[in-house]
C-alpha cells in the first residue's frame, strides 16, 4: 500500500518530516487567511476504518451501534471547532492494482485461519494484534456518515487520486489518511489518522517539502521516485536490479539507516545527480531499464499527476500513453478531462498495514469453479448447464466490436461502447480516456447509476452496469468447517437475478454477457474472476425496465419495485406476509427466509437467536451493548454473524437495483443486528433457554417474535424447507441447497428430520 518502504524510512531516517499540529489552530489560521471559507479536511475513509472501529468485540459480526456512536463522536469533534469533513471511499479496484488486491486477500485468508484456530483453541476472541475488521464495515460506514449529515463520496477510480484532487482543487485544510502516496501527490497537506488524538485534535503532519530537502529532490521528482521504489501500480520487483546498482554506486551510505532506507537514499541520489543531468536531452526510457514495462511505468508516473499538473520527466511526445488495459491517459491530466471506465468496487480493500479488508475468507465451493482448472481463461458459471466453459473473449476487452460468446447459445453478444457517456464528473478530476466500454447502452440510466454511485447512495449497481466486474474480499469464514457454505455462494443466486435486472434491458436475461466476480472463498486462488451468468426472474408481465423502476413516480410503481425485490430473493410467493411485517424488520425477515431456504445446516435455534437479538436491540444503548460479557466465543456463531451481515449488503444491492422500494435505514445493521448480542442469544439457545427468556420476558417482544418467526417459517415451507430443532439434527448435511435453476440451492432431500 503506497510507496514501498517510504513510511518506515520517514519514521526512522527523516523524523523531521513529521510535525505535530493541532487542527483547531490550523482551522483558525486557515480562516484568517481565507475569510468566509470553511476549513475543510478531505478524509480517505478507507484508511480510517481501523482507527474508527474501537469496540472491543470484532469477531462476532460487528458492534454496529457502538461503531455508529464512535463515528458520531468523531464527526462532532471536528464540527464543534468549525471544520468540515468530506469523506471518500474506494469505488473500484483498478486493473493495474488487481495483483496487489489478490495478494492482500490471500494474506487475509491466512490471518483468518489463525483467528479461527485461536477461537477453537481458547474459546475466546483473540487480542487486538490479530484484529480483522468486521464484514461490510466500509460499506455501512458510508451510509452511517450520510446518516450523520456528512458529505460522502464514492470514487470512480482509485480513491487516493480523487482525495488528492479534491484537496487541491478545493483549497482544503488537508488530507486525513494513512497512505504514503499522499506524500507523493502535490496537493494540500497530509495528516496521519493513526497519530490523531481526538480529545486534543492533534496529529502528525507529513511535509513533502521537508522530504524533498532530505533527499535532494524537488516535488516534481517524487512520482519518479515512487515508481522506482515500487507502488501499487509498478511492482516492487520491476526495478530491483536497478535499485541494487544505485546502492552499489552510492557513496553516502548512512549507518543509522537500514538497507531499505539506504536504497531510498541511493535512488534519490541517482535521480538528482544522474537522471536530472540528462533531463531534456534524453527520454526517460533511454536512461532507465523500462523494457516491455514502459507503458506501465508511465501510467504509474501519470497516476500522481493531478488536474492541470505536468511532469518534467514525461516528454510532450508521450502525452498519450496507451496502458495495458487499452485506456488512453492524458499525462497532463487536464482539469476538463473525463473519467476512464470504472472497473470494480471493493469497498473494503484499503486497510492499513495489516490489510484486513472487510470480508471474505474462504469456503468450500459447491459451484462450478474448480481451482485446478483455473489456468488460463476465466470459468463461466452458467446456471443452466452448470458446466465450466472458458470464455474466448474477456467482457472487459476494449477492442473494436468486442464480443462475448455464450458457450450455450453460441450467440455473439455485443458489448455496449458508449462514446457519448463522457459527461463531466462532479469533481472534474479524472484522467481522460478515448472511450468507455460499458455493459449497458442506455446513457440516461447509466448517468443515474453513476450519480448514485458517486454520492454513495447505492452499492455495486454502477460497477455491474459500467464494467461488469465486482469483488468482495475476505469474510470471517472457517475454511475447515464444511457445514456452512461461503457467503459467496449463498448469495450468488441473488446477484445473478440482479445481473439480469440491470443488464438485460427488458430482454431475455440469457442473452446478457457474464459478470466477472472476484469473490474470496475457500479454494479460490483468485487467478482470474469467476464468470457468472445472469439468472432470469419469473415475474408476471416480465421483468420491468430500469426506467420504470428508477424514474417512474406513478401510483403502483412502488408496489412493482417491492415485487421485483422479493423476486430477486425468490420469495414472490411470500410477498403478502413479508410486506405485512413492520419496519425495520421487513428486510431482516426477507433475508432470514432466503438464508434458511438456501442453507440446510441452519436450525430453529439459529432462527430464534437472529430474531431475538433484533427485537431486543432497539431497547439497548451502545454502552449497554459494550458491557455484554460472553461466556465463550463459538466459531460457528462467528461465521453466522458474518453471513447475516453479508446478507444485509446484498439487501443494499437489491434495494438499489430495484429503485429503493425499502428505506435504506431499515437495512442498516445498527437497527437490526449486533454481533455480541446475537452471540449471547446463540449461546442461550444452546443452553435451552425458552423463547420468553430470549426476549428478556417482554410481552410485546414475545408477540413480535412469534409473528416474525411465523413469516419466515411459512416462506420456507413454501420451498419445502422445514426448519428443524437442533435436537433433531441429523449428521448428514450438504450445507447448501442444490436445485435447478440455482446450482447453490439444496435438492429435494433436506437432510432434516420431520
Amino acid at each position: 500500500m503506497g510507496v514501498r518502504g517510504l513510511q518506515g524510512f520517514v519514521a526512522s531516517s527523516c523524523p523531521h518530516v513529521c510535525t505535530t499540529v493541532n487542527f483547531k489552530e490550523l482551522a483558525e489560521q486557515h480562516q484568517s487567511k481565507h475569510p468566509g471559507c470553511t476549513p475543510t479536511i478531505v478524509v480517505d475513509a478507507m484508511c480510517c476504518l481501523r482507527y474508527w472501529y474501537t469496540p472491543e468485540s470484532w469477531v462476532c459480526g460487528g458492534q454496529w451501534k457502538e461503531y455508529f456512536s464512535v463515528l458520531r463522536d468523531f464527526v462532532r469533534t471536528f464540527t464543534d471547532v468549525g471544520i468540515k469533513l468530506v469523506f471518500f471511499f474506494d469505488g473500484m479496484v483498478e486493473k493495474e492494482k488487481r495483483d496487489v488486491w489478490v495478494k492482500r486477500r490471500l494474506k487475509n485468508n491466512r490471518e483468518i485461519a489463525r483467528i479461527f484456530h485461536y477461537i477453537k483453541t481458547h474459546r475466546e476472541q483473540p487480542s487486538r494484534s490479530m484484529f480483522f475488521i468486521p464484514s461490510g464495515l466500509a460499506i455501512f460506514t458510508r451510509f452511517a456518515l450520510k446518516t450523520l449529515g456528512q458529505e460522502t463520496l464514492c470514487s470512480l477510480q482509485e480513491a487516493d487520486y480523487e482525495v488528492a484532487s479534491y484537496g487541491l482543487q478545493n483549497n482544503c485544510l488537508g488530507i486525513l489518511g494513512e497512505d504514503t502516496d499522499y506524500l507523493i501527490y502535490d496537493s494540500c497537506p497530509y495528516f496521519s489518522i493513526s497519530e490523531l488524538c481526538l480529545d486534543s485534535l492533534s496529529t502528525v503532519m507529513l511535509c513533502r517539502e521537508k522530504l524533498c530537502a532530505s533527499l535532494g529532490l524537488c516535488l516534481a521528482d517524487l512520482p519518479l521516485l515512487a515508481c522506482l521504489l515500487g507502488n501499487d501500480v509498478v511492482p516492487e520487483g520491476m526495478f530491483e536490479t536497478f535499485r541494487y546498482k544505485c546502492l552499489s554506486f552510492y557513496t553516502s551510505v548512512k549507518e543509522n539507516c537500514d538497507r531499505r532506507g539506504n536504497v531510498i537514499l541511493a535512488v534519490a541520489d541517482h535521480i538528482a545527480k544522474v537522471l536530472r543531468l540528462y533531463q531534456g536531452e534524453k527520454k526517460l526510457e533511454e536512461m532507465l531499464p523500462l523494457g516491455p514495462n514502459k507503458a506501465l511505468f508511465y501510467k504509474g508516473m501519470a497516476s500522481y499527476l493531478l488536474p492541470g499538473q505536468k511532469s518534467p520527466w514525461i516528454s510532450p511526445k508521450a502525452k498519450a500513453i496507451t496502458t495495458l488495459d487499452k485506456q488512453i491517459i492524458s499525462v497532463s491530466s487536464d482539469p476538463e478531462s473525463k473519467q476512464g471506465s470504472p472497473e470494480s468496487s471493493d469497498p473494503e480493500s484499503k486497510q492499513g498495514s495489516p490489510e484486513s479488508t472487510d470480508s471474505g475468507s474462504k469456503q468450500g465451493s459447491p459451484e462450478s469453479t474448480d481451482s485446478g482448472s483455473k489456468q488460463g481463461s476465466p470459468v463461466c458459471t452458467d446456471p443452466e448447464s452448470k458446466q465450466e466453459s472458458p470464455m474466448c473473449t474477456d467482457p472487459e476487452s476494449k477492442q473494436e466490436d468486442p464480443m462475448c460468446t455464450d458457450p450455450e447459445s453460441k450467440q455473439e453478444v455485443p458489448m455496449c461502447t458508449d462514446p457519448e457517456f463522457k459527461e463531466e464528473d462532479p469533481m472534474n478530476m479524472e484522467p481522460e480516456i478515448k472511450r468507455q466500454v460499458t455493459m449497458v447502452s442506455d446513457t440516461e440510466i447509466l448517468k443515474v447509476a453513476r450519480a448514485q454511485h458517486v454520492q454513495a447512495e447505492s452499492y455495486l449497481v454502477y460497477n455491474i452496469m459500467a464494467s461488469g466486474e465486482i469483488e468482495c474480499s475476505n469474510t470471517l469464514e472457517d475454511a475447515l468447517d464444511q457445514a456452512l457454505p461461503s457467503q459467496a455462494f449463498v448469495y450468488r443466486p441473488v446477484r445473478q437475478r440482479v445481473y439480469s435486472l440491470l443488464l438485460a434491458g427488458g430482454h431475455d436475461g440469457a442473452s446478457c454477457p457474464p459478470v466477472q466476480e472476484w469473490f474470496v472463498y475457500s479454494g479460490n486462488p483468485l487467478t482470474h474472476p469467476d464468470l457468472v451468468r445472469p439468472l432470469q426472474m419469473s415475474l408476471p408481465g416480465g421483468t420491468p425496465s430500469l426506467k420504470l423502476l428508477w424514474l417512474n413516480h406513478e401510483p403502483g410503481t412502488q408496489a412493482r419495485r417491492v415485487e421485483v425485490l422479493l423476486a430477486c430473493f425468490d420469495l414472490s410467493s411470500s410477498s403478502e406476509e413479508l410486506q405485512a411485517v413492520e419496519s425495520p424488520f421487513q428486510g431482516l425477515c426477507c433475508l432470514l427466509a432466503y438464508l434458511f431456504v438456501q442453507v440446510d445446516t441452519l436450525c430453529l435455534e439459529d432462527l430464534h437467536a437472529f430474531i431475538a437479538q433484533a427485537l431486543c436491540l432497539p431497547g439497548k444503548s451502545a454502552g449497554h451493548l459494550a458491557d455484554v460479557q460472553l461466556d465463550r466465543v463459538d466459531p460457528r456463531a462467528v461465521q453466522l454473524g458474518s453471513l447475516l451481515v453479508r446478507g444485509l449488503t446484498m439487501l443494499l444491492l437489491v434495494n438499489s437495483a430495484c429503485g429503493f422500494p425499502w428505506s435504506t435505514s431499515d437495512l442498516m445493521p445498527w437497527n437490526v443486528f449486533d454481533g455480541k448480542l446475537f452471540h449471547e442469544k446463540y449461546l442461550q439457545t444452546e443452553k435451552g433457554y425458552t423463547v420468553e427468556a430470549l426476549v428478556e420476558q417482554n410481552r410485546a417482544r414475545l408477540t413480535q417474535f412469534h409473528q416474525l418467526k411465523s413469516v419466515v417459517c411459512k416462506a420456507c415451507l413454501r420451498e419445502d424447507r422445514r426448519i428443524a430443532s437442533r435436537q433433531l439434527w441429523q449428521p448428514l448435511h450438504s450445507g447448501s441447497r442444490q436445485q435447478e435453476p440455482d446450482p447453490w440451492r439444496r435438492g429435494s432431500s433436506s437432510g432434516w428430520s420431520n
